[in-house]
């Protein structure tokens, strides 16, 4: 009897110990670049652009995991991939942070809900990254911004608001990136609730984004003017003058 416990008691333990290497190999392994666990959420629970957070929250686990995946990715892992790779993971991680920091704090009408009381959501330290945990603005201003000088990633970078850019249902890809980034600039600049040009008055009516990150835009083209020109048919002369948009901030919220 002694020698089936004893027996016993070896293979659970072998299970276990099984079990933690296959663990540890998955962090140490080479990362998924298709972001396979990111996109079965964006499949399922994205349409149009907006968003399921009442199914993300009642089946959390593939967008924690996925999570998981990237708050074990070192810094020395990281800057072995390209750096359409890397852009592509932390566009991923920055929209996959926002989703979840709704969900978590579902129903809101707006992610400017969120720990009003404490800075708003975009200043709590919810992303965990690189062996540390900052907030989603110093991932898109800190690390994102300083060091991709690539202005179509305010189309990519979704904060989960109706006047943001639209999330697109399936995970950026650093083969695919360019593409992805170019294609979401279209689309936001073709939404004429948010962008539009009237040659009569020679005005053109733009997001807010192009205001607050203006900088971004001047320093790839010379002017915000000059960035939007080709995506909008060339129409607008240095004598056109800018008037924004309101920016709508409800959620975008799939009920």
């Amino acid at each position: 009897m002694i020698k089936y416990l004893i027996f016993v008691l070896f293979i659970v333990l072998s299970i276990h110990i099984a079990a933690d290497a296959s663990a540890a190999d998955t962090t140490s392994g080479p990362f998924d670049h298709t972001h396979a666990l990111y996109a079965n959420v964006l499949g399922e629970y994205v349409k149009d652009g907006s968003v399921n957070y009442a199914g993300i929250k009642s089946d959390p686990d593939n967008l924690k995991n996925y999570l998981n995946q990237t708050s074990a990715i070192t810094k020395e892992k990281f800057y072995t991939w390209t750096r359409e790779q890397q852009l592509a993971f932390l566009i991923n991680v920055y929209n996959a942070e926002t989703m979840d920091i709704v969900q978590e704090n579902y129903p809101v009408v707006s992610i400017k809900d969120i720990a009003k009381d404490s800075g708003g959501p975009w200043e709590q330290p919810v992303v965990q990254i690189f062996g540390e945990n900052i907030t989603l603005n110093a991932l898109e201003h800190k690390i994102i911004r300083k060091n991709y000088p690539e202005p179509r990633i305010h189309f990519a970078l979704v904060c989960a608001a109706k006047g943001c850019p639209v999330l697109i249902d399936k995970p950026y890809l650093g083969e695919t990136l360019k593409d992805q980034l170019e294609d979401q600039t279209r689309v936001f600049l073709a939404d004429t609730q948010k962008n539009s040009i009237d040659t009569k008055t020679k005005t053109l009516n733009l997001s807010p984004v192009f205001d607050w990150f203006s900088e971004d835009f001047v320093k790839e083209s010379g002017s915000v003017i000059a960035f939007v020109n080709p995506y909008i048919g060339d129409d607008a002369g240095s004598d056109f003058k800018i008037e924004y948009t309101s920016y709508d901030w409800t959620l975008n919220d799939m009920q």
